[in-house]
């Protein structure tokens, strides 16, 4: 997932709806206007399948908006608006520019359309050598502190029904929902890789857990050191005002 998000910026609730507003009278004058207008707001990534909002009309890759279609009452990712998920329809207009408009390889520089642009990053040699020799992550300011060797991975989970590996929270919900819906109830996996987690608990209702539970990146909003309610209630607070 990583070595897509050079792709594209995070664009503005403004800028997105000005260009679907816009989309049919003319056409984005640069690679990078194409990246950012063709932008996923939710992965950041060109999108994939994508399909749109009917209230408020933004747009996002199917599987993207998949997790908020699970909700009782779902609100749009940008503008926060309730939205009926039946009136959730495909975004033929922009299925059909992605397959028109083309734009350079960050890596090779080959000009591809935007709907093939995905698979081509992820076999283009280029880019593969971009990504080996990213720098290493250094604190902004010097620290004395030791980097700990034991932290545990809280990026990406196994699944506790088959074992699938290497799924982020989002890909973890998605495949239980639609792979494990009759199964017993098992112990959250990533419950369990946080400081407060029980790696013994089995809640009444796995899939419902997921779904209510880890609505939010622990990642982006967490903070680690501080107990599991005091870390939701400041999640829950932070996606408030940032929203």
């Amino acid at each position: 997932m990583a070595m897509f998000r050079s792709l594209v910026s995070s664009s503005s609730q403004h800028r997105q709806q000005q260009h679907h507003s816009h989309q049919s009278q003319s056409s984005p004058s640069s690679a990078d206007s194409l990246e950012t207008q063709y932008g996923c707001p939710i992965c950041l990534e060109v999108y994939y399948k994508p399909v749109a909002i009917g209230s408020c009309g933004h747009t996002f890759c199917g599987e993207c908006l998949q997790p908020c279609l699970q909700v009782p009452s779902p609100l749009c990712p940008l503008c926060r608006m309730p939205f009926d998920p039946k009136k959730v329809e495909k975004a033929s207009n922009v299925d059909k520019q992605l397959s028109s408009y083309k734009a350079p390889c960050r890596g090779c520089s080959k000009k591809v359309t935007l709907a093939k642009m995905r698979s081509h990053i992820s076999s283009c040699a280029k880019v593969q050598e971009q990504m080996a020799n990213c720098p290493k992550f250094v604190p902004v300011v010097p620290t004395s502190q030791p980097i700990p060797s034991n932290i545990p991975n809280r990026s990406t989970f196994v699944c506790p029904y088959c074992g699938a590996r290497n799924l982020d929270q989002q890909e973890l919900v998605k495949h239980c929902m639609e792979n494990h819906r009759s199964d017993p109830n098992k112990v959250c996996p990533i419950c369990s890789a946080m400081p407060w987690g029980d790696p013994s608990y089995k809640s009444a209702n796995f899939l419902q857990h997921l779904l209510h539970r880890h609505k939010f990146s622990y990642d982006t909003f967490v903070d680690y050191s501080i107990d599991e309610e005091a870390a939701l209630q400041a999640a829950l607070a932070l996606s408030l005002s940032e929203n």
